[in-house]
Order: C-alpha cells, then sequence, then structure tokens
C-alpha cells in the first residue's frame, strides 16, 4: 500500500472517529432530568408533598438500604449562606439545594444556578434498613433549637438536626465551611442500621456534548471507578473507599474519607443511574463537598480531592494536561493564551516525529513514478513486487510507515484535550481577547469557528493529493464545511485549540518542505560534483 493511500485512510479515520465521538452527541442528545416546578413555604412544620414513585434499593445484604419515597416539595428547615453559594437544608435533614453565586454560573437571564434536580434524591438523605422504621422516618420531620440561618462566609458554622422516631432518636450535626466543604456526623440512640448519600448526581448542565456524569468511587486500593448514568448494576461495592462522588459536568456532591475510609454500596434507579450509599452506625463521622470541581478548591481541602474531577476515556491523558495548563495559567493569567502556549508545546513535543514522516512523505513523493513502474512490471507477482518496493526503499532512505505515527498520536492528543476544555470548570467565565469573554461558550460571532474552517480549508490546499477513491475525495473536500458547522456551537476554548493547532500545523508543513528542498538541492548539487 502506499504511503499517501495509508495516511488518507488513516485521516479519513480520524474523521469518522471524531464524528462519532462528538457527533453522535448532537444526533441523539442525552434525555434532560424531569423537573416538577412547585412551591415551596418557609413554614418549618409544613407536611411535604411526596412523589409516590418510589427508588430502587442496593441487594439485601449487609451493605441494604431499605427503599424510600422521593419527597419533592419539603419546607426549608435552615438557610446557610455564604459569598459563594446558598445551602437550603429540608425539614427531612437533607441539602434541598445549593445555588452558586458567581455571575459565571449565572443563566442568560442572571439567575443563579441550582444545581440539585427537583426530582432527585438528595445529599444527606438517611435509609434505615428496617423497612417500618424506614417508611416512619420519611414522614417524621427533623427540628432544630438554634438560627433558620447560618452565614458562613467569614469562618465554619455548625448546626444541629434531631429527629425523634419510635425506636431511635437520629442526630445530625453538619458543620459548614465557606468553601462548600461541610463535616457531618451522625449518632443514633440505639445501634440500628442506616445508610447515607451523598445524593443523585447534580443537573446543573444541559448541554448536548457527550460528557461523563454519574458516580465515582476511589477505592482503598486508589483504583478510581467510574459509573456513568444509565451504567449501573446496583450491586457494586467498595470497602473502605477515600472518595464517593456523585458528578455533573462542573459540580459535584461528594463524601470523602482518607483515614479510615467508606463502606460504598451503589444503588441503580430505575433508568439504571447509579445513587451512592454509605454505611453508617451508632456514629459516623463524614467529610463532604458539594459545588463546582475547580482544582484549586479540592486541591485547597486534600490534594488527593482532585482526582474526583473525571475526564473520561483519555483521563490518564488528559490529567496530566490539565496540570500542564493549570501551571502555564498561574503564569501567563488567562486561559486563551494559557490553550494557545500548551498548543504549541504539543507541536515542539512532536515535532521530531512529525519532521521525520513529513520528510519521508517527501521521500515517498519524489519515488512514486518508480513505484508506479514497479507496480505496473510485476503486478502479476505480489511478492516480487512487494520485495523490489523494499528495496527501493531503503536505498533511498524512505521510511513508509513514516507519516503513519505523527497521525496516530494526534488523536488521543486531540481526544484528551476535547475532554479538558470541555470539563473544566475553570474554563467558566475565563475570557481571552475582545469579544471571547468566555471561553466555555459558543463564540458569539463565529468568528473562530468560521476562521478554524478557512485555515483547515487551506491546510489541505496546500498538502499535495493523490485521492484514487472519488468518496474520500468528496469527504475531504467537505471536511473543513463540516468541521466548521460542528464547530459553530463549540466552546471558543475547544475551537480555539483547533484553530492555533491549524496554524502552527500549517507553519511546520511550510517549514519541513522548505528543509526537504533544501536537502534535496544539496543532494543533487553533490551528486552533480562527483558526477564531474
Amino acid at each position: 500500500m502506499e504511503q499517501q493511500d495509508l495516511n488518507k485512510r488513516l485521516l479519513l479515520a480520524l474523521a469518522l472517529s471524531f464524528f462519532v465521538f462528538i457527533g453522535y452527541s448532537y444526533f441523539f442528545p442525552p434525555e434532560k432530568p424531569t423537573q416538577t416546578t412547585s412551591q415551596t413555604t418557609n413554614t418549618a412544620h409544613q407536611t411535604p408533598t411526596v412523589d409516590k414513585t418510589n427508588v430502587a434499593t442496593p441487594s439485601a445484604s449487609a451493605a441494604t438500604a431499605a427503599s424510600a419515597p422521593v419527597q419533592t416539595v419539603s419546607a426549608a428547615l435552615i438557610t446557610v449562606k455564604s459569598d459563594h453559594f446558598i445551602i437550603t437544608l429540608d425539614a427531612y435533614g437533607r441539602i434541598s439545594q445549593v445555588e452558586l453565586l458567581e455571575a459565571k454560573y449565572h443563566d442568560e437571564d442572571g439567575n443563579n444556578l441550582k444545581i440539585l434536580g427537583a426530582n432527585e434524591v438528595k445529599p444527606l438523605e438517611v435509609r434505615f434498613s428496617d423497612t417500618k422504621l424506614n417508611e416512619e422516618a420519611f414522614k417524621t420531620p427533623y427540628v432544630t433549637s438554634g438560627s433558620k440561618t447560618v452565614d458562613v462566609s467569614k469562618g465554619p458554622q455548625a448546626v444541629t438536626l434531631t429527629q425523634t422516631l419510635s425506636s431511635v432518636t437520629v442526630t445530625k450535626k453538619i458543620t459548614f465551611k465557606p468553601t462548600g466543604e461541610y463535616h457531618v456526623t451522625v449518632e443514633t440512640s440505639a445501634p440500628t442500621p442506616y445508610f447515607i448519600t451523598p445524593g443523585h448526581r447534580p443537573v446543573a448542565d444541559e448541554s448536548m456534548y457527550m460528557l461523563v456524569r454519574g458516580a465515582l468511587v476511589k477505592g482503598a486500593d486508589n483504583i478510581i471507578n467510574t459509573i456513568e448514568d444509565g451504567d449501573a448494576e446496583g450491586y457494586e461495592k467498595f470497602q473502605n473507599a477515600k472518595i464517593a462522588s456523585a458528578f455533573d459536568r462542573y459540580v459535584a456532591s461528594m463524601f470523602f474519607d482518607f483515614e479510615k475510609g467508606m463502606n460504598v454500596s451503589i444503588l441503580k434507579e430505575a433508568n439504571g443511574d447509579p445513587l451512592i450509599f454509605v454505611q453508617g452506625d451508632e456514629s459516623l463521622a463524614l467529610k463532604a463537598y458539594i459545588g463546582p470541581k475547580e482544582d484549586k478548591i479540592l486541591r485547597a481541602i486534600h490534594p488527593e480531592l482532585t482526582d474526583a474531577i473525571e475526564f473520561g476515556w483519555f483521563s490518564f491523558l488528559a490529567k496530566p494536561f490539565f496540570k500542564v495548563l493549570l501551571w502555564i495559567n498561574d503564569y501567563v493569567g488567562n486561559w486563551g493564551w494559557a490553550i494557545i502556549l500548551f498548543t504549541l508545546l504539543v507541536k515542539f513535543v512532536l515535532f521530531p516525529l512529525s519532521y521525520k514522516g513529513m520528510m519521508s512523505m517527501n521521500k515517498l513523493k519524489d519515488l512514486a513514478p518508480k513505484m508506479k513502474e514497479i507496480k505496473e512490471k510485476y503486478k502479476g507477482d505480489p511478492a516480487k513486487m512487494n520485495v523490489q518496493m523494499m528495496e527501493m526503499y531503503k536505498k533511498h532512505g524512505a521510511n513508509p510507515m513514516g507519516g503513519c505515527l505523527p497521525l496516530l498520536l494526534q488523536i488521543p492528543v486531540f481526544f484528551a484535550l476535547y475532554r479538558v476544555l470541555l470539563n473544566a470548570d475553570e474554563l467558566q467565565g475565563a475570557g481571552w481577547i475582545l469579544w471571547i469573554d468566555n471561553l466555555a461558550v459558543m463564540d458569539p460571532y463565529f468568528v473562530l469557528p468560521v476562521l478554524m474552517g478557512a485555515s483547515m480549508w487551506f491546510q489541505q490546499k496546500i498538502t499535495p493529493s493523490n485521492f484514487t477513491d472519488p468518496l474520500q475525495e468528496k469527504i475531504f473536500k467537505w471536511f473543513p464545511v463540516i468541521m466548521t458547522v460542528f464547530f459553530i456551537y463549540f466552546p471558543s476554548g475547544l475551537v480555539l485549540y483547533w484553530l492555533v493547532n491549524n496554524l502552527f500545523t500549517i507553519a511546520q508543513q511550510y517549514f519541513i518542505n522548505h528543509m526537504y528542498a533544501k536537502q534535496k538541492a544539496l543532494a543533487v548539487a553533490a551528486h552533480k560534483k562527483t558526477k564531474d
């Protein structure tokens, strides 16, 4: 197979994988969670309206919680305020809602982002293994003797909630911190098996991109296990787990314990989504966090907590890429320039391979007439034809696979960076220059996508082509147009990366072509001098 044909097929594979990986999300977008709008009063003793739909439960083993109805509406018991969020605790001792106050999370109308779904299981919900006790618990509200409003802007504040049941009294002491971290202690007056959950994953993002959402558990063996929405089996268990996180694109609700660990069970909801439960005893102490998955926040709480930032299939590349981007941004103070410098760094690292590959491709281009002669001469004897072609490659120092490796390396690099730029909370509200004031949203004037498409077209124009398949030729002719259409609605940070990558590739190709022409001229001059 000729090198150019091989490279074109690799490019075609890259194009098709791009459409499957990214285009699929446009044609088959994820279902949006159903939200129920209801009026909630501020009266602490009002009986909540109950949705009679039961939630699936873990298997009936030692780590079992009895089924419980989902409380869709509950009176606000305590409101916790800080400079960055407002947390509401309901009458059942759960976090019923979290509002993010920073401007970068506001919607188009300027409203605060509410990250918890109205119909979903809430953080700090307790379920008992005893079915009757469980039913009683969901009819008996908690009470508190402290203030109904707590301000944690200047430091941690603790609240105490008490639920008195027929056979046991449950006491929750929760200490909230300004960062979104909180510590919770659950005590029961008598030994009673129960479980507590960080809740169903937040539903703060409804974008159509193929994102990883669901549950993440870091086990005692430091292996990170991700159970995506729809993939729960209902019997997953993790002993002495360090982190148990229910996460969305940018935000998460998580429990963590890096000393003793937690016994974690995964419940399978009716739609296959995972729901995390942690086994409790008479006195259970947990550390927790709810809010954005921002590296600096999580690292300040505990460095190991940054493992809760999940980037999907290519995490083995995405995580180091993210660290490098964070490091660059700390120096330049602008995420747009950080993306550009990172792209240049990737090109620099891959340049030796690209140089060898493009040089080899130029040699093969010059050898094309001789390759054609060999094919014609030995078309009836494929084995001898291959031997003759390999001898020719060896004689002229051409590697038929030289141009493949750089192309193959670009695939995981692109997809890993795609995950980083799509999932990094740091890009929300981060501007670059001029009209690009938020790299996490689409370019409002479509300038970057159009420039990206134009650069791709120009890159094709200066790249020698020798298509033998009309279908391949049509695909690549329209590829820049198709990519531009896709990228119009992509976050501008992703489009910026692709545009800059194209520009650097064009410059690199010009440079290598110049170097090859120079080497060729020197070789011709040396041959002529030797002949004379």
